[in-house]
């Protein structure tokens, strides 16, 4: 039987009814002819109790007791899944991590897949089994220990499996329709995406679009798995969703795919540190290893052999970066006069593979925003998308303007 990946984030079995109805949509893959594996995530709002509970025990805890406490959520959702299935005769069993086994490292909280065996579920299906519930976001150790993969888990778990079993698609229940072209609650012109190349989905994710988890996103590009994203509670047709496939699977694409944003940026300037080979590994070396993510990278012109150094972070990480810029300058890896933070910026980005082949589209943007009275503050570019810095309080503007702009809201 050809096999089918369908996993039910947070929202889709947040209650009872909602994992009856989820079952219903197994139930309908089922009768076309499929064996399903089903990846479940925890009940809405059970992992954050269960990672509350955890810190309120113990706030300096052992990883690997955190692990087994967390994915108790992904567990208690198989089972009513699995039961809720057979209530339906549809013969269904509930897999935990350990049972298939999704083998992971042992990074406790933020464990990778090294691989999954598909010979235990295999031979289920071939007793009969027409559909396994699959455990989210968790696996075991080379210790014997259970280990979770970290936020947005499930997606990555999801992709994977249907890896592994060479699924035919895999396909993303979530709480809206689809992949649009922009938040639809900033810009009432958001476009829901037929179908959209890897490279953009990617950009997009990692860019601030909330819709798919990046890793889940990279291993999908790199095995080649069809992603389909779609809604939970509206009917579905053959065609309901956006697919997230291969750049020659797609037809016509406008130049520009979507417009990503992230409100949650804070931009930081190191005032004149020396300008010398091997500042910028001293200073962004300290920065990784105190645990700043840092994104956008802007160094000044040099004067009389200093510089400054500007980058961007997420904005609960300026603490982080402070007290590793500190410890730096204490120690006399790096000399610096001062260090700045504004809280106060956000990131707009344009995305799409067209950019490739057209020439302007920098120049618009820019042009765009200027017409708009927004600064730029930083810019960073790759072969298919441009990112900006700018005051926070404009980026709904900068998103509705660049929208309009590129035209999004009409199909190629």
């Amino acid at each position: 039987m050809p096999i089918l990946v369908m996993k039910f984030g947070g929202t889709s079995v947040a209650t009872l009814d909602r994992i009856r109805r989820a079952a219903k949509r197994v139930g309908v893959e089922v009768a076309k002819g499929y064996d399903v594996i089903v990846i479940v995530s925890a009940m809405s709002g059970k992992t954050n109790e269960l990672v509350g509970w955890v810190g309120e025990t113990s706030p300096l805890y052992d990883a690997r007791e955190y692990d087994a406490v967390v994915s108790s959520g992904e567990n208690v959702t198989a089972g009513l899944m699995a039961l809720t299935l057979q209530e339906m005769d549809v013969p269904a069993r509930s897999w935990q991590g350990w049972q298939v086994p999704v083998q992971t490292t042992s990074a406790h909280s933020a464990a990778r897949i090294e691989d999954i065996p598909p010979q235990n579920i295999n031979a289920k299906f071939a007793e009969g089994m027409k559909v396994a519930v699959v455990a989210g976001f968790q696996g075991v150790s080379p210790e014997g220990r259970i280990t979770t993969l970290g936020r947005g888990g499930s997606d990555t778990t999801a992709v994977a499996f249907a890896a592994a079993f060479e699924a035919e698609r895999c396909d993303i229940y979530t709480d809206v329709d689809g992949v649009y072209t922009t938040d639809p609650r900033v810009s009432a012109k958001a476009r829901k995406l037929d179908k959209i190349a890897f490279e953009e989905m990617l950009e997009l994710a990692s860019l601030g679009a909330k819709v798919l988890q990046t890793r889940s996103v990279e291993l999908a590009m790199r095995y080649k798995v069809k992603l389909r994203v779609l809604s939970s509670f509206e009917e579905q047709s053959d065609d309901a969703g956006t697919l997230v496939c291969d750049e020659e699977e797609i037809m016509e694409s406008n130049v520009v795919a979507g417009v990503a944003f992230s409100r949650d940026e804070a931009k930081m300037t190191l005032v004149s540190v020396a300008d010398r080979p091997g500042i910028a590994a001293a200073i962004f070396g300290a920065l990784s290893d105190g645990g700043v993510n840092v994104d956008m990278i802007v160094q000044n012109i040099s004067e009389e052999g200093r510089t400054d150094m500007t980058w961007s972070c997420p904005v609960d990480q300026v603490a982080r970066a402070e007290k590793a810029m500190a410890e730096a300058k204490a120690d006399g890896t790096i000399n610096f006069h001062d260090l700045i933070a504004d809280k106060d910026v956000a990131k707009v980005s344009v995305v799409g593979i067209g950019m490739r082949s057209h020439t302007g589209v920098a120049a618009k943007m820019f042009d765009v925003l200027s017409n708009e009275g927004i600064n730029i503050q930083v810019i960073t570019t790759s072969e298919i998308k441009i990112s900006v810095l700018i005051n926070r309080k404009y980026m709904e503007l900068a998103v509705q303007a660049l929208h309009d702009a590129f035209e999004l809201d009409k199909a190629a």
